[in-house]
């Protein structure tokens, strides 16, 4: 835009120049005028009418009339649809006030009120034909099942979960559920995988999972008799791609591939009783050590049964001590006294196993030191120490070839 020069001011009517400032007397102007006195005095001296940001004053001199506040609120509660009623009360008592005081905001009163009045009529539909109460249910489920659903590595030690990918290790989520309920797993614990400078490879991670996770399902769940048959150690491991993103995250679990299970594995300090904990911890590495047999029998590899028998015999030797240098109370008394006599038995069979002096020499007191061994390991004993006194049977749908 070009630059406009300024209004030439007319020539004085007697010749003489024209003077910057206030306007000659002359046509233009004359000292009765509309800006030669007044309550304010000529346009742009201080408080003059039509100068912006002069306290109080309106654009024609008049002070500026205040918003009502609770017209402001009405129009916003009738705009907020669950608080209909609330609208509607505040335009009407804003509706007077704005008259009494000369407020400005009789329209946004009005406006709260019409609003208002329809979210109440809706609202009443909603309520009589059960609409209302469906979106809230709707709403509570929809809340419900997104704070159920997780990450796998967002699960923590005791809850109890839902697997829709049938337990893949690279779950993208899975869903909590109460552990009273069916579920396919339940956590035991977790650990980070540390020492790795690079990705392992799924081999390596796998081997350190299921070693480390043994460990914690086994103090998560000491008593293994309450554990269903087909219930296994479990694990959720990182990926190649979540290890780039930091992941170093293992979670351990129980969980059934043939079937979910009902109710809680857990019986560990946090379940048990001490002389619970104590019974099974002294009795539990008889079975450990038990799995633990050689696959090739004395024939192909003497030495590994041998060294295997040597160290089940050192098992019973230790469970026996233990149940003997501690109080057993009440029911328990007895049975567990019994059980460590028939500990005592089996012993001294398993030391003719372990000293044997060739294959043959094995095979001769093999089964003796299987039969000596008590099956049960001690049910009444349990029985008087309240834990499970049977051992888990098979569940779930068998397979067929």
């Amino acid at each position: 835009m070009e630059p406009t020069q300024p209004p030439q001011q007319p020539p004085s009517p007697h010749g003489a120049p024209p003077q910057q400032g206030w306007p000659a007397p002359g046509p233009y102007t004359s000292p009765g005028g509309p800006y030669a006195a007044g309550p304010y005095g000529p346009p742009g001296a201080p408080g003059a009418p039509g100068i912006p940001g002069a306290p109080g004053i309106g654009p024609y001199g008049q002070p500026r009339r205040s918003t009502n506040g609770l017209a402001v609120a009405s129009l916003v509660s009738g705009i907020v649809c669950c608080l209909p009623p609330l609208g509607l009360i505040l335009g009407l008592i804003a509706l007077p006030q704005i008259k009494k005081k000369d407020q400005a905001g009789k329209g946004l009163a009005v406006a709260g009120i019409v609003l208002s009045v329809v979210s109440c009529l809706l609202l009443t539909i909603g309520l009589v034909t059960g609409g209302i109460g469906s979106a809230v249910d709707g709403f509570k489920k929809g809340v419900d099942e997104a704070s159920r659903t997780k990450s796998p590595f967002e699960l923590r030690t005791g809850q109890c979960f839902g697997d829709d990918g049938k337990l893949e290790k690279y779950a993208t989520d899975v869903e909590i559920i109460d552990c009273a309920k069916p579920h396919d797993g339940e956590v035991s614990g977790s650990f980070k995988l540390t020492g790795y400078a690079k990705w392992p490879g799924e081999t390596e991670v796998e081997t350190v999972g299921e070693k480390r996770c043994e460990a914690i399902n086994s103090a998560y769940a000491l008593d293994t008799w309450a554990v269903p048959a087909n219930v296994w150690v479990y694990y959720y491991m990182p990926s190649r791609e979540s290890w780039r993103l930091g992941d170093r995250k293992v979670i351990c679990a129980f969980a059934s591939e043939e079937g979910k299970f009902a109710g809680s594995v857990r019986s560990d300090a946090s379940t048990l009783t001490a002389d619970q904990e104590y019974f099974l911890k002294a009795v539990n590495p008889i079975d450990t050590v038990g799995l633990l047999e050689p696959e090739d029998d004395p024939d192909e590899d003497f030495a590994a049964n041998k060294a295997w028998s040597g160290e089940m015999l050192k098992t019973l030797e230790k469970a026996r001590l233990d149940l003997a240098k501690h109080y057993w109370p009440g029911a328990s008394t007895a049975p567990v006294a019994a059980l460590g006599k028939e500990l005592d038995a089996a012993a001294r069979e398993w030391r003719k196993l372990a000293v044997a002096a060739d294959a043959d020499a094995y095979w001769d007191v093999y089964e003796t030191a299987w039969d000596t061994l008590p099956e049960d390991l001690g049910a009444k004993a349990r029985t008087g120490l309240g834990l499970t006194d049977a051992p888990p049977v098979q569940e779930g749908p068998s397979s067929t070839a």
